[in-house]
């Protein structure tokens, strides 16, 4: 069951490659966000000393009564995958025209997964090919 998602990506970038990924959240923030409550907007993925990090990522305290005062939203996170997935991911992000961004924060039985993707920012000309499609698609759908 998806919790957050980024919908504003796909405008502005292609997808190139996914990855799903774990990642390391207080208990507070585990039932924020099983409440729907955040955002990915503006965030990305940096690979740092063979660790990758979500950085931007906006989940709120679930109760703003009951949580510490040091508490911040937009704290830096761990993710939580293996070596050789880390390093195809910083080959990725070492390419000048690639970025690594997440997707979505999702449910897998218990636990809380974000999936990451490698992405390519568009030209105009992609843009303006992908509305030229969505209004073709909501054409075939009113005939």
């Amino acid at each position: 069951m998806k919790l957050v998602e980024n919908k504003k990506l796909t405008l502005v970038y292609s997808i190139q490659n996914t990855f799903e990924a774990g990642i390391e959240l207080e208990g507070h923030e585990v039932k924020s966000l099983r409440s729907k409550l955040g955002s990915l907007e503006g965030s990305k993925v940096l690979i740092r000393g063979g660790e990758a990090f979500l950085v931007g990522v906006y989940i709120p305290p679930y109760q703003a009564a009951n949580t510490e005062k040091s508490y911040d939203p937009y704290r830096t996170r761990k993710i939580l995958l293996n070596k050789e997935e880390i390093e195809e991911m910083y080959n990725f992000e070492m390419t000048k025209t690639l970025t690594l961004h997440p997707i979505s924060l999702y449910t897998k039985g218990n636990l809380i997964k974000c999936e990451v993707a490698v992405c390519k920012k568009k030209d105009t000309r992609d843009k303006r090919q992908d509305i030229k499609k969505d209004i073709d698609r909501r054409e075939l759908r009113n005939l």
